[in-house]
């Protein structure tokens, strides 16, 4: 249990990054425990399915929302993607803009997930300039939460 005030400026990486007061003379206890909700902050979506469960991979980086091609696109990457978005299991991982193309950048064309991954962006992946990605190549996923 830390005795000090932990004054964080918000810049931090981790906790210990942030300035502390000097020890507190009084005896804390866990009654004294603080806690902490974060904001849960949508890294991926899916687009153009019948429900939220299944749709065009779509991953949110440098402030804007860009597609994954589909080469390699294989079913550890879209367990990860189902596992990430609570959507059960997965039950096939599409490619050829199979949920229609989308626009915007085309953020990786190479997923490397094993599948155990908590989140996408977690796993590995590349940009090989020369693989042929566009928007009819969008990766997309179909999970089991589809399904019920």
């Amino acid at each position: 249990m830390w005795t000090q005030e932990i004054q964080c400026r918000g810049n931090e990486s981790q906790i210990h990054h942030c300035p502390t007061s000097l020890p507190h003379k009084y005896n804390c206890s866990h009654d004294n425990d603080v806690g902490l909700v974060c904001a849960d902050r949508v890294n991926v979506r899916l687009v153009g399915g019948h429900s939220r469960c299944a749709g065009r991979v779509e991953i949110f980086h440098r402030g804007q929302w860009g597609t994954v091609c589909d080469f390699g696109w294989d079913m550890p990457d879209a367990e990860v993607v189902c596992r990430e978005l609570d959507c059960g299991e997965p039950v096939d991982a599409v490619g050829g803009a199979y949920f229609g193309p989308g626009s915007g950048p085309i953020w990786t064309n190479r997923m490397m997930c094993t599948g155990s991954e908590t989140t996408l962006k977690n796993c590995g992946s590349v940009l090989l300039f020369d693989y042929d990605c566009n928007h009819d190549t969008d990766a997309g996923v179909i999970c089991s939460g589809e399904l019920f």
